[in-house]
């Protein structure tokens, strides 16, 4: 994007045309409630008590839809004003590039009711409001860093925290299309967008936001284990530290990022500032693709000790795997360390431009929340896992389905909607 604010209807990419960037950062984050539901019902299919882990209150009646079927109905209500708010816009703009910057209100109309539902408005009692009213108390908590109690629901902020850091591109275009939307020149929200929209600056602080949360976050839980009883369990806290420092690796690929992008003079940035952005990339893509088998999945693929162990299920894994048979996990591992380094296509001299089209930057961004729905069925069974360990009891003789056992159904937990 060259920044200028005068954007031509002739200058819409066909994209925009018919899926305008308000459209494309709705469908996102519709995805992310479907998504939350797949988890939800496939995690109880096979045993694993989600609610439990995230504190999330009792029911009053067990006549009450399941927490699954519950996150299904609101996806399907907010799917279909999703879906009527984009064939209005379709017939009243016809792939006009005119039509489509004067109607530009349509979609923006449609995001504040997204995320009026979602979020802001206390509204539609019957449409899982007690899980609506928790995901707004949780945003509030963690918008700032903060990070509740193990007893309170920390696993619940520690999983939505680290989806929004999957989320950062796409909040990033939610304030690109605000800003274009009210600046007084330029083509409005569903012009070609504008990431430089707002200042040079604005863009990067909030894609650097989620990862800065999580960062305070790990900082809050090493200051715990410091002031708490040091055990052998707990360890001194080093483990926190390091996954600060992990996400603390996202804050220069963004900065340099930026900087190639601000470069002034219509010149090429320097160098310098690629061959930075290069190193900082791969250090970031590595190490949280280390954090994610090692630490997040518990999985011992980098044990030299313990990943040959007969102990173990399979090669590098670990002795209990509910999600699946070894060869998926196998799998998940390849994938995530693919998806991990998704940057890399910019590197090529034939996909580097592809890779800044705006159809390119959507795919980005829909691989990497996929990439962000399939841990969290890892890293929840990895939770579970951790729970469940009883002492004196053999892990193995937990009671709890494996992944080729479908007929033992999980604990049944209501939603009170």
């Amino acid at each position: 994007m060259d920044g200028d604010p005068a954007v031509e209807p002739s200058e819409l990419d066909s994209l925009s045309l018919t899926f305008p960037l308000p459209y494309r950062v709705a469908f996102i984050i519709l995805l992310a409630v479907w998504a939350w539901g797949i988890n939800l019902h496939y995690l109880y299919i096979i045993g694993i008590d989600v609610p439990s882990l995230i504190r999330y209150p009792g029911r009053p009646s067990p006549h009450h839809p399941t927490h699954h079927l519950s996150t299904y109905r609101l996806a399907t209500v907010l799917s279909s004003i999703y879906v009527f708010a984009l064939l209005v816009f379709w017939i009243f703009t016809h792939g006009n590039p005119e039509l489509v910057l004067a109607w530009d209100w349509v979609p923006l109309m449609y995001l504040a009711v997204l995320l009026g539902l979602l979020i802001v408005l206390p509204v539609f009692k019957n449409l899982s409001h007690s899980g609506r009213t928790r995901l707004r108390a949780t945003l509030k908590r963690i918008s700032i860093g903060g990070i509740a109690e193990a007893k309170d629901g920390k696993f619940g902020d520690i999983l939505l925290a680290d989806v929004l850091t999957s989320y950062a591109k796409v909040l990033a275009d939610l304030y690109v299309a605000l800003c274009m939307f009210l600046r007084s020149e330029g083509g409005g929200a569903t012009a070609r967008p504008d990431r430089s929209c707002g200042g040079a600056v604005v863009v990067p602080l909030i894609m650097a936001l989620p990862s800065l949360i999580r960062l305070r976050q790990c900082l809050i839980e090493y200051g715990r284990v410091r002031r708490g009883r040091l055990t052998e369990a707990t360890g001194w806290g080093g483990q926190h530290l390091a996954n600060a420092l992990k996400y603390a690796t996202a804050f220069p690929v963004i900065v340099f990022s930026a900087l190639q992008r601000n470069s002034t003079g219509g010149q090429p940035p320097p160098s310098h500032y690629y061959r930075a952005w290069v190193g900082a990339c791969v250090v970031n893509s590595l190490y949280s693709f280390y954090w994610d088998v090692a630490k997040d999945w518990d999985l011992t693929l980098f044990d030299g000790d313990l990943r040959g162990s007969p102990d173990l299920r399979a090669f590098g894994l670990r002795r209990r795997l509910h999600v699946g048979p070894p060869a998926l996990y196998y799998a998940v591992i390849a994938l995530d360390l693919l998806l991990r380094c998704t940057w890399s296509l910019k590197l090529s001299p034939h996909l580097g431009r592809v890779a800044d089209w705006e159809g390119s930057i959507f795919a980005i961004e829909l691989l990497e929340v996929c990439r962000r729905w399939v841990w969290i069925f890892f890293r929840v069974e990895t939770e579970w896992i951790r729970t469940t360990a009883v002492p004196g009891l053999d892990a193995d003789d937990i009671l709890l389905p494996d992944y080729h056992n479908h007929n033992i159904q999980g604990p049944k937990y209501e939603d009170d909607d």
